[in-house]
């Protein structure tokens, strides 16, 4: 058990990583053009009504005495007051939580399904029909931006076929996921792109090492030598990889649901950034990078629990 050692200390060295991204995105929120006060009121606003709304969020506060509210917000687990919304911030995340929660775990699903076989099928046919035809098309999956391809996948399986809903979150369970399908496969398809050539790579390499070559002077299958040995030997770096693409997952998310109208935190987050929410963007942020931190975390996990001489 001294190898999971690094759950004991690992989150304290993430707290000055989330201290960091917190003052970051204070910053930049804050540089974006234009007074909240004065977009909550409108063109007909009189001075006096938007100096209370100001005073009322403690916008007329200097920068570093708004980051000490902030800060002490974060403390007592609140993450202050939505300007536009006017209710608790953290209970208005929470309500979008699970629609983006979902694709996120669909996508990911997805991706999974479709880079191990495909990673496995070109790895076995090296240099033949197959894996020249996997190598393009992953490639390929590298170029598309993720907005282009969710609306080339609409005009395709909701316009033209009528498979599947063009936009939406739907009532229950059933609607829901046919309504996430769509938007899964087309994170899922760009993302796969990346792990598929990871694995095939890795994959590659464990056939020629040598517990390989000592399997098969054993007279092991080629089959069970390649599910048994290499396969979960080659998952390492690509467990390590979907944790680093947690971050670019994430922000794919941002811009799909944006696409296909999902009510999650990512068009919250769009929504908030147009009307000039401080609160609501930076909370967004601040549990997206929690959201990271943890994964990354839970990917150090697996990394430690599938290669055992692997110490962190």
């Amino acid at each position: 058990m001294h190898r999971y050692r690094f759950v004991l200390f690992r989150p304290l060295q993430l707290v000055p990583v989330l201290l960091g991204i917190s003052l970051i995105t204070f910053m930049l929120v804050r540089a974006i053009p234009g007074d909240p006060a004065r977009i909550l009121l409108g063109v007909r606003s009189t001075p006096a009504a938007i100096a209370r709304i100001r005073a009322q969020y403690a916008l007329d506060q200097p920068l570093w005495v708004q980051y000490g509210y902030f800060l002490n917000n974060l403390l007592h687990g609140e993450l202050g007051r939505s300007i536009v919304y006017r209710i608790d911030t953290l209970k208005l995340i929470m309500t979008r939580i699970e629609p983006t929660l979902c694709l996120v775990l669909g996508s990911v699903l997805l991706a999974l399904l479709l880079t191990v076989p495909l990673a496995a099928a070109a790895a076995r046919r090296r240099g033949r029909f197959a894996d020249r035809a996997i190598r393009l098309l992953s490639t390929a999956g590298l170029g598309f931006p993720a907005f282009w391809l969710g609306i080339m996948m609409i005009l395709l399986f909701s316009v033209t076929l009528g498979w599947f809903p063009v936009s939406g979150y739907g009532d229950t369970w059933g609607e829901r996921l046919h309504h996430l399908a769509l938007p899964s496969l087309t994170v899922a398809l760009a993302l796969s792109a990346v792990l598929t050539r990871n694995l095939r790579a890795s994959l590659l390499a464990e056939l020629k090492a040598d517990y390989v070559t000592a399997a098969r002077a054993r007279g092991q299958e080629e089959g069970r030598i390649f599910w048994r040995h290499a396969m979960p030997n080659s998952l390492v770096p690509t467990v390590n990889l979907l944790a680093v693409n947690i971050g670019w997952l994430i922000g794919s998310t941002v811009v799909i649901e944006s696409v296909f109208a999902i009510p999650g935190m990512g068009q919250l987050l769009v929504k908030a950034i147009f009307s000039r929410d401080y609160m609501v963007v930076q909370g967004v942020v601040m549990v997206f990078a929690l959201a990271t931190v943890a994964v990354n975390l839970l990917a150090d996990l697996l990394t430690v629990a599938l290669d055992p001489r692997v110490k962190l």
